[in-house]
């Protein structure tokens, strides 16, 4: 994914710092806003892999470290929960001003709470997800409980939270203490998704049984099985965010984007990040993904760049020999290609003219499903040369490379 960092100001003048992760080739369908957990940041590696996720289906998300927190300005002790929620709506004007506004929300553990209140205050919005989240803030308060008295006679307490020290004042006690949320999901008007963890020990799933009962239709509950809280596990956050990207696009109304006329906007894009050969490949609204073996460094996670070529002659041959069957009203019911590529030595390779000591080869099978006569069948052979990919492949191929002007950030 392609990632861009950013910065807003919220409603008290804070500076707060933000990142907008985006589809491999920076052209969302839409965006999504993220709310993380209490005293957590932007960078929280399940945020990341949740990210990934939908940006696979052209959403794109918008992240931040809410006051006091990460890279943000402001004193943390000087939030509350309302103020977070505040933060939230200041993200959401800033988003729609800069790009879009936000369809899908989504926040973990006490930013779930957070986005559940903040949803009426987003008109774009279109479809809430929780992960994790407690069906009333003042939860946070058992995380607290062996500093409320010094908190409620001093005003104040340094507490150590995740293994952090941080400030925590009465107005965030009290708050938290009056925020009500029953009526507030009651009323939310947008579609809800609870994901919890049955063994989530910070945040019971006696909660996620609350918010899905106190939620008018459309809703759903998804279990995270054996998930931390935090989705530690990437396989986890993987998994949260695919089943996200895909429950959304139910209620979110992605538009159908289509080719563009301008051949520069119908470009086949692969990023690959730093640390391994996993590649993202976006191609008009369609999402592929290429990788290496893990016995050469990569995750074997897609298949390899040459595997996509041969896919391609695969394709080209397939859907060429359907065209030309429909034309001649022959009864081909399905056409099967089947390939490999191997490095031949030239010596090895029949038709091959080359002299180098390797040259690439391609075999091709082909399977004719049909009450097809022979002469049929042969004909539909000559004609799987035909396919353009086959053309391309034997024809003289220029690729000219350049230098990109700019670049976005990555991560």
């Amino acid at each position: 994914m392609a990632t861009r960092k950013l910065s807003f100001t919220n409603a008290e003048g804070v500076r707060l710092s933000a990142r907008l992760d985006l589809p491999a080739d920076g052209r969302p369908d839409l965006y999504a806003l993220f709310a993380h957990c209490f005293t957590c940041g932007k960078d929280l590696k399940a945020a990341h892999y949740i990210s990934k996720a939908l940006n696979r289906r052209r959403i794109a998300v918008f992240r931040f470290d809410f006051t006091g927190l990460g890279e943000s300005g402001g004193e943390f002790g000087d939030t509350t929960f309302s103020s977070n929620v505040a933060d939230l709506l200041s993200a959401a004007r800033f988003m729609a001003a800069s790009f879009e506004g936000p369809r899908l929300l989504i926040g973990h553990s006490l930013g779930g709470a957070a986005v559940l209140q903040a949803a009426s205050g987003i008109a774009t919005s279109r479809a809430v997800v929780t992960i994790g989240a407690p069906a009333d803030p003042a939860h946070v308060m058992r995380h607290l409980a062996s500093s409320i008295s010094q908190i409620r006679e001093e005003g104040h307490a340094r507490v150590e939270l995740a293994g952090r020290p941080f400030t925590i004042k009465k107005a965030f006690v009290d708050d938290v203490s009056a925020t009500r949320m029953d009526d507030v999901v009651r009323r939310l008007g947008r579609a809800l998704m609870v994901m919890h963890a049955p063994g989530d020990d910070v945040v019971g799933i006696d909660n996620a049984a609350r918010l899905f009962t106190a939620a008018r239709h459309p809703k759903s509950f998804v279990s995270l099985d054996t998930a931390d809280h935090l989705l530690s596990d990437s396989d986890d956050a993987q998994y949260a965010g695919g089943v996200i990207a895909a429950w959304a696009a139910r209620y979110v109304g992605a538009p159908v984007r289509p080719r563009a006329d301008d051949p520069a906007d119908n470009r086949i894009v692969a990023r690959t990040a730093a640390g391994g050969y996993y590649t993202e490949i976006m191609a008009g609204r369609h999402v592929l993904a290429a990788d290496e073996p893990a016995s050469v460094g990569g995750t074997d996670r897609g298949p390899t760049p040459y595997d996509l070529l041969a896919a391609s002659l695969g394709a080209c041959t397939a859907m060429t020999l359907q065209m030309y069957a429909a034309r001649k009203q022959w009864p081909l019911e399905e056409a099967v290609v089947r390939l490999r590529h191997e490095k031949v030595h030239a010596e090895d390779c029949r038709r091959c003219d080359a002299h180098d000591s390797a040259v690439d080869r391609i075999s091709r099978e082909l399977e004719l499903v049909g009450p097809l006569d022979e002469d049929q069948r042969r004909r539909l052979a000559q004609i799987a040369d035909r396919c353009p990919v086959h053309r391309t492949l034997h024809g003289e191929i220029v690729v000219e490379t350049r230098l990109a002007d700019n670049e976005p950030d990555k991560e």
